[in-house]
């Protein structure tokens, strides 16, 4: 039987009364980027530090290619690599000198660790910085060298929790290139609030909310649980709000910019024929119409309740 790069039973933790996670199940056996969405607060730092050992949970196990973390602690970490939302960089070091005693931390024997320091620095596309000193380097460089110190030993598993957090637009967009080179080899967890952020970079998404996971599956099916809930249109001749309002199945209107109006409505199916006809009927004069898709926030409130159930 195939070990699973990670595999989580019945994961729950709470630091004083209230539970912080509760009941976290899932498992992970293949290379690819998965991420870890929730809303700030909803337990994603507290699952990945526990994954990583740098928490003991309160109940459940974590297994790492079948390890049990607190059973074998040192053996379960030599195969994972974890970026702490804030990267844990000493600033006075020169990047070599850093990553050299990141070497050392994660047991690489000595006569491996110049190979493990050129091919990290390769990776992330920092070799040119070799003797800069880590607090004179960017954001984004900055973020690389910390990705850099989670893959120096080769694991099995990368974490990252929330690695474009603070990041310029260019540094995201490069950051998120890195982690998908760096899936090509392994799996790597990561972890954001930022929708947007885990559709542009994940295969797979496990979503957490309230402490509890709430939603398993791929990114195309996500996107499509992610019903439109209202519509924007373009009326040339608009009839007054209130009989926009009155639409069977529209349950509420509002002036938006323009010629624009937004209409919500609780069931998407047939109500943009409706609307396409009434103002055919009506000579609203319809020259657009665009349906737009939940927010994230209704999202979460709509699993979070479904998994209430």
């Amino acid at each position: 039987m195939n070990k699973s790069i990670v595999k989580i039973e019945g994961l729950s933790h709470r630091y004083t009364r209230d539970w912080a996670i509760r009941d976290i199940n899932f498992e992970i056996n293949q290379t690819g980027v998965v991420g870890l969405l929730g809303s700030n607060g909803a337990g994603k730092s507290t699952t990945m530090n526990i994954m990583c050992g740098v928490l003991n949970p309160t109940q459940g196990k974590v297994y790492i290619n079948g390890i049990d973390m607190q059973e074998d602690a040192v053996g379960a970490k030599k195969l994972i690599g974890f970026l702490p939302q804030t990267a844990p960089l000493h600033l006075d070091l020169t990047v070599d000198e850093y990553l050299v005693y990141c070497s050392h931390l994660r047991l690489i024997p000595e006569k491996e660790i110049s190979a493990a320091l050129e091919e990290a620095k390769d990776r992330c596309g920092i070799s040119h910085f070799s003797n800069r000193l880590i607090r004179n380097l960017s954001g984004g460089y900055r973020q690389r060298v910390g990705i850099a110190q989670a893959i120096i030993h080769r694991p099995r598993l990368v974490v990252l929790d929330e690695p474009t957090n603070g990041l310029d637009p260019n540094q995201i967009t490069e950051v998120r290139k890195l982690i998908k080179e760096i899936a090509q080899e392994r799996s790597v967890i990561f972890s954001s609030h930022i929708l947007s952020e885990i559709q542009a970079t994940c295969r797979d998404i496990k979503m957490i909310e309230n402490g509890r996971m709430v939603f398993e599956d791929t990114i195309e099916a996500f996107n499509n649980y992610i019903e439109p809930n209202s519509m924007l249109v373009a009326l040339n001749n608009p009839p007054a709000l209130e009989v926009l309002q009155a639409i069977p199945g529209i349950i509420s209107v509002e002036q938006d910019h323009g010629k624009y109006i937004r209409l919500s409505f609780s069931n998407p199916e047939g109500i943009s024929e409706k609307v396409i006809a009434m103002s055919s009927e009506n000579g609203w004069l319809l020259t657009e119409i665009t349906l737009e898709k939940s927010s994230l926030d209704a999202i979460f409130a709509q699993l979070s309740n479904k998994s209430k159930v």
